[in-house]
Formats: C-alpha cells, sequence, structure tokens
C-alpha cells in the first residue's frame, strides 16, 4: 500500500506538471485552451508517446495491465483505478461549477433555437454516422468496425450516437475560462450541448437495452432524467433556496459547503443509476442554486483546487488510454478522414445552419456550429461503452480516438477565428 501510495504521488506530480507546460505553450503559441492542452497531454504521457520512447517507464508510471482475480474476472490496476475515481470527481464538481454560473434567463424565447441546434446537432451526425457505417460494412468494405456478434444495426446505430456526441464539460470549460458562459451564443450553445447529449445518453441506453434484449434501461434512462430535472429545477430549487436563505446564514461557511457537496455526490448518485452520465446530475444542481452572494463565496472556494488540480487528471486520463498506433493502413487512414468528413459536417454545418435559422447572426451562428462541433472526453466515454459492451474492434476505437482529437483541436482556432474576427 505504501509504494501505490508514493505512485499515486508521482503520478499527480507528473500529470500537473507536463500539463502547465503544455498549457503555456499551447494558449501562448497555438491559440489553444487549457482543456485541449491537458487532453494532449494524457496522449502524449500515454502509450501513443511515451509508451513509445520509453515503454517500461511509461508502464511502471501508468501500469495499464488488468490483474486476474480468483473468479476469473479481471481488475484494472488500482493505481490507475485512484486516477480515475479522482477524475471523475474533478469532473463533477467543475460541471456544478458550470451549473452554477449558467443563467437560465438567458434561455427566455430561445426555444426554437435550442430545439433547432440540439435537434440538428444529433440527428444530421447520427444519420450521416449511421448511414456510412451499415452500407461500408455490410457491403464488406470495413468489415473490421463492427465485433461480428454485434450485428450491423446495432454497430451503424452506435457509430451513429458517437458521431453524434458534443464535448459537453469541454465547451463548458472554453467558455467558462473565457467569461463567454453568459452571451447569447454561449449560453444557446451550453443549452444545446447538454439537451444533445442527453439526448444521445438517452439513445445510448436504448441500443444497450435492445442490446441486452431488456426495454426496462431504456425506459429507466428516460423516464427518470425527466422526473429528476422536473424535480430539481422545482421543487428541489425551492427547498435548496430555503436553505440557503435560513439554514445556512447561521453557520460556518465550511459547514455549508460540506452539505452542498453532500448534496452534489447523491446528485450525481442518482443520474448515473437512472443511466445517465453523473455529470448530468450535479449540472442540473448547479443550475437550480439560488444566484446569491453565499453561493459566489462557495463557488470562490472550490474553483480554484478544482481548476489547477482536479480537472486536469480529468483530462489526462482519457489520454492515458489512447492508441492511435493502432490507426497503421491506408485503408484505416482512409476511413478515418471520411468519419472526421461525416462529424464535421454533420456537427459543424448542420449547427449553424440550425443557428441561422432559429434567427441568430452569421458569426454566432458560425460561433455556435464551430463549439458544438468539439467532441473531447464525452466522445471517449460513450466510445469506451462501445469497447466494453463488445460493439465496435480497437481499430475503429483508434479511428474515432483520432477523429475526437482532431474535431477537439480545430475547435479553438476556429472559434477564435471567428469570435476575435466578430469583436
Amino acid at each position: 500500500m505504501p509504494e501505490l501510495t508514493s505512485l499515486l504521488f508521482l503520478q499527480l506530480a507528473a500529470i500537473l506538471a507536463f500539463c502547465r507546460a503544455l498549457s503555456y505553450v499551447g494558449t501562448r503559441y497555438l491559440g489553444q485552451a487549457d482543456a485541449v492542452c491537458e487532453m494532449i497531454a494524457g496522449i502524449v504521457l500515454g502509450p501513443s508517446l511515451l509508451g513509445l520512447i520509453a515503454p517500461s517507464f511509461q508502464h511502471w508510471l501508468f501500469p495499464s495491465t488488468h490483474i486476474a482475480l480468483g473468479d476469473g474476472t479481471t481488475l484494472i490496476n488500482p493505481s490507475m483505478s485512484i486516477l480515475y475515481s479522482i477524475s471523475q470527481l474533478g469532473l463533477l464538481i467543475y460541471m456544478f461549477l458550470v451549473g452554477l454560473e449558467f443563467d437560465p434567463a438567458l434561455l427566455k424565447n430561445r426555444g426554437k433555437g435550442i430545439t433547432l441546434v440540439a435537434g440538428g446537432g444529433i440527428l444530421v451526425p447520427f444519420i450521416l454516422g449511421f448511414l456510412f457505417a451499415w452500407k461500408g460494412h455490410t457491403e464488406g468494405v470495413c468489415h473490421f468496425l463492427f465485433v461480428s456478434t454485434a450485428g450491423d444495426i446495432t454497430g451503424a446505430f452506435f457509430i451513429g450516437i458517437a458521431i453524434s456526441m458534443t464535448a459537453f464539460p469541454m465547451l463548458a470549460r472554453l467558455l467558462y475560462d473565457r467569461g463567454l458562459a453568459n452571451t447569447n451564443f454561449g449560453a444557446l450553445s451550453l443549452a444545446s450541448g447538454s439537451i444533445g447529449d442527453v439526448i444521445g445518453w438517452c439513445l445510448l441506453a436504448v441500443m444497450l437495452a435492445f442490446l441486452k434484449m431488456n426495454l426496462n434501461i431504456a425506459l429507466i434512462a428516460i423516464i427518470g432524467g425527466v422526473l429528476y430535472s422536473g424535480f430539481m429545477l422545482t421543487i428541489g430549487r425551492r427547498l435548496i433556496t430555503i436553505f440557503f436563505t435560513k439554514v445556512a446564514p447561521t453557520q460556518n461557511i465550511n459547514t455549508t459547503l460540506t452539505q452542498v457537496l453532500v448534496i452534489l455526490m447523491i446528485c450525481a448518485w442518482t443520474t448515473d443509476k437512472l443511466g445517465l452520465h453523473a455529470i448530468f446530475g450535479v449540472f442540473i444542481a448547479g443550475i437550480a442554486m439560488p444566484k446569491m452572494q453565499l453561493t459566489d463565496m462557495l463557488r470562490d472556494k472550490i474553483e480554484g483546487v478544482t481548476i489547477a488540480f482536479l480537472l486536469p487528471i480529468f483530462f489526462v486520463y482519457s489520454g492515458l488510454n489512447t492508441q492511435i498506433g493502432l490507426i497503421n493502413t491506408p485503408l484505416l487512414w482512409l476511413v478515418a478522414l471520411i468519419i472526421i468528413f461525416i462529424a464535421v459536417a454533420g456537427k459543424l454545418v448542420a449547427c449553424t445552419l440550425a443557428a441561422r435559422l432559429a434567427g441568430e447572426g452569421w458569426r454566432d451562428s458560425m460561433t455556435v456550429g464551430a463549439l458544438m462541433n468539439c467532441r473531447g472526453l464525452m466522445e471517449l466515454i460513450v466510445l469506451n461503452v462501445g469497447l466494453e459492451y463488445h460493439i465496435i474492434t480497437p481499430s475503429l476505437f483508434s479511428i474515432m480516438v483520432f477523429m475526437t482529437l482532431v474535431t477537439t483541436f480545430m475547435t479553438t482556432p476556429l472559434f477564435n477565428a471567428i469570435y476575435l474576427k466578430k469583436m
């Protein structure tokens, strides 16, 4: 156990130091957001680069081997399990901060825009991804895409879902870091991204339900998610407001912070058990919090350590599990380029046109499209589900990760080009 603790300290030191170094270079010379630099840091520290240069050292620092148990099952290395848990904690607290900053008043009279952008951002890339994957697999051109036991329709359905996802945490951090979460295009992007990802998770729940021949999984996710959101934004909001106005002022702020964190963990557990991602539970909880001086004080107490310490671990962890080297044939690279084209056309173009149809100006519409095209970690979470349930092959996993990197990396320069021109 002491060795495990010592290794954890060294891992954290390497992650934080390397993230800060890359963030300095990326933000200063490449125009990238901290989140993108932290994601790249994970890839550099993982098997894709450090594992090629110094495989023994990389494996020692971030052991990826699974441990076999007596009953035949395997567990991820305890060191990486601890890192994963810390990364999830950082993500949850950060998404609470985003929800706390989010102003629902900006969404008034924007129902049409949210519906068009969220709907178009899901429907168009889903159809394009589904048709490409289904046609390519059934005609034998891309027989390597899916595991044979998954089936053509299930595999194509999964690819459609994966391509249609938006990296809501990264989108939120880009806007939050720049103080743009409460602008018109920022509010529209955050609302559309969050709703679109909820739809994507519901579709994934439906697919897994059919894969398991259990419709209850999908019903619980969809109905439970609606009931949870409705409760938190009505009765839950009133109860929390009473707590902050009547109880919190009479006690120490650290006590109030502890109580708020307990509420967040319960919210995260609830949506996770419903089959939705835990981040939506804490994001809704953040929105339900009253906007007052006390909540601003709570945010100031947890913001610094979350952004500087916890959140980089989340972005790095996913990069540690990425192996770009698996894309090693001309056909695989061709498929990767086609998927990138479909992803960009389906998200960036579709969301831009949807925002324009909703009445936004061309520059705001293009900004929304650029932001919605970012995929990042939400994409990687979905892809890991595909591997876990033996739907996609490792080759397709690597291709989709490459697509995720490209669309994520292009977000900040494209956003800067559009937004700075606007300014």
